[in-house]
């Protein structure tokens, strides 16, 4: 879908009013949903698709998503926690995840990064070279 430019600075504009302290606010986001779609003013419907996609974004971002072979125990998920937190900053939501195929290892994903040191990716390699 085209967009405009001046809804594109409107959109943007919007998302940064929905910010507090540099991080997502839920409620300010429903706020600003609500006084969109009642003022409906012109190209709403741009925007409001815009403005999806841009929290949708910024969701995946703060989002970290850890996978083991087996369960981790207490100290080691709070020093992944740490760990992530460090490098990525506050706001960094952790999901735990079991997937038996990995074999052993950890795969880490936060938005786009992936760090994948599990036994299942490094066999695959090794397969591929043959």
């Amino acid at each position: 879908m085209k967009i405009s430019k001046q809804a594109q600075r409107q959109t943007r504009r919007l998302f940064r009013s929905c910010l507090a302290d540099g991080l997502l606010d839920h409620d300010r986001v429903r706020r600003v949903l609500g006084i969109l779609s009642h003022a409906k003013p012109r190209g709403w419907l741009q925007v409001l698709a815009r403005l999806h996609r841009l929290v949708k974004l910024d969701m995946d971002r703060h989002a970290a998503r850890v996978e083991s072979a087996t369960p981790l125990d207490g100290d080691l998920r709070a020093a992944m926690v740490g760990q992530i937190r460090q490098r990525y900053g506050r706001g960094i939501e952790p999901s735990f995840q079991e997937n038996p195929a990995l074999i052993g290892g950890l795969r880490v994903q936060v938005g786009s990064d992936l760090f994948d040191g599990s036994v299942k990716t490094k066999l695959e390699r090794l397969a591929s070279t043959f």
